[in-house]
């Protein structure tokens, strides 16, 4: 896997679909977009909606940085540690999430945010590895 995929070609893979993912977030939060298409159609109203794309944006926010750290966009300085540990994080978090898209009630998120997870999730397990 090490040869096929580099660190950096792995990071700007998953920064540009978190990047994808996070005005995805924006769009639901401005209602262009649908809320009931996410969270497995569980969100039934706004203020709940609020809460739900909050936590999504603020995690994706993370997982940028986490990414743009690991590949030297971001210098980490004595954060390396913490980058380490907040990959192998987001590897479980996707992983986690990829069973919860396939399990959906939703068939969008079957059928287009199941593989879109799955993707983030090899990357970011490429990017965990990485010493």
């Amino acid at each position: 896997m090490k040869k096929f995929l580099s660190v950096k070609l792995s990071g700007s893979l998953l920064l540009s679909l978190l990047i994808i993912l996070l005005l995805f977030h924006i769009l639901i939060l401005v209602k262009v977009v649908p809320y009931e298409i996410v969270w497995g159609g569980q969100v039934k109203d706004t203020s709940s909606m609020l809460i739900f794309e909050g936590i999504s944006v603020f995690i994706t926010i993370i997982f940028m940085l986490i990414v743009s750290m690991k590949i030297d966009y971001i210098k980490p300085g004595k954060f390396l540690r913490i980058v380490n540990i907040g990959l192998w994080f987001a590897f479980v978090y996707f992983l986690f999430n990829t069973i919860g898209n396939l399990t959906s009630g939703v068939i969008l998120e079957k059928l287009i945010f199941a593989p879109v997870t799955i993707i983030m999730t090899i990357l970011a397990f490429r990017l965990a590895i990485e010493k």
